[in-house]
């Protein structure tokens, strides 16, 4: 495989050279949690290798802006309550749409159903959309053949999406996780960012379990909050601390998240 020489390079802590970083766009890496509207560097994420991309928490204006990325997924603004989380810290500018009521999410859902998104991002945690509307979104999202993905970095946060039925853990949950919340997300993903968040003990140890139990890992920088445009070396030293071997790693950036988000290689 010719992509294995490049990951495991910057696996082991050396960024690639700007050679291999010109040969790296057949290297097919995706970086499954990024925020291009709050750090725009597609292109520079282009040059160094990654070609595929997720966007978890853009504002509605964005979603259709044109990249450089052979693929790139959109979900929007998180899915939060009114004044919650993003939209009370650093998403005031659109990152975030609030929601009280059954209604609002439904409606809000359907409109994005109309320009094609096909994962949705909710916020979780206790400044997030209320625990009660939860299900309702992931119901909603399902019945538009959506992805969910969750802002839940609290063990709490993590049950409620998990007995929910979402999709995908948009971090590795930082407090934590109990065996039985653990067991929740065994069918479900977790997408790494551990870098993003200090690669705590506690996150570390959540990646090595959710990935025994059985969840789908998927490599995911957090770009925008991580300023690094290209194949992390931090993050895979984390994910290699989380147990996680080259082989292992090299799947999560590259295999893995392109037959889990449906990307066309060709």
């Amino acid at each position: 495989m010719k992509l294995a020489p490049l990951v495991l390079l910057v696996a082991c802590g050396s960024p690639p050279s700007p050679a291999a970083a010109a040969r790296a766009p057949a290297a097919a890496i995706v970086d499954s949690h990024v925020h291009l509207s709050l750090w725009p560097v597609d292109a520079e994420l282009v040059a160094a290798g990654v070609q595929y991309a997720v966007d978890l928490g853009a504002p509605d204006r964005d979603l259709d802006a044109p990249t450089h990325l052979r693929g790139l997924l959109r979900s929007g603004p998180m899915l939060t309550h009114v004044g919650g989380y993003p939209l009370d810290a650093w998403g005031a500018d659109g990152y975030g749409v609030g929601c009280n009521d059954a209604a609002c999410v439904a409606a809000r859902i359907d409109w994005l159903a109309t320009k094609h998104v096909r994962v949705l991002k909710i916020a979780v945690d206790d400044d997030g959309l209320a625990p009660a509307l939860v299900p309702i979104a992931v119901a909603a999202a399902h019945a538009h053949h959506m992805k969910v993905a969750v802002h839940a970095l609290s063990a709490e946060g993590a049950e409620i999406a998990g007995r929910a039925g979402a999709d995908i853990l948009a971090h590795t949950p930082s407090e934590e996780l109990p065996a039985a919340t653990v067991a929740l997300w065994a069918r479900g993903a977790v997408i790494t960012t551990l870098a993003a968040f200090g690669g705590t003990p506690d996150a570390i140890e959540n990646l090595r379990e959710l990935r025994a139990a059985g969840a789908t890992v998927l490599y995911g920088t957090d770009l925008g909050n991580l300023r690094d445009a290209g194949p992390s070396a931090q993050e895979m030293a984390l994910m290699k601390r989380a147990g996680m071997d080259d082989a292992a790693i090299t799947a999560a950036m590259t295999t893995v998240p392109m037959r889990f988000w449906g990307f066309d290689a060709k």
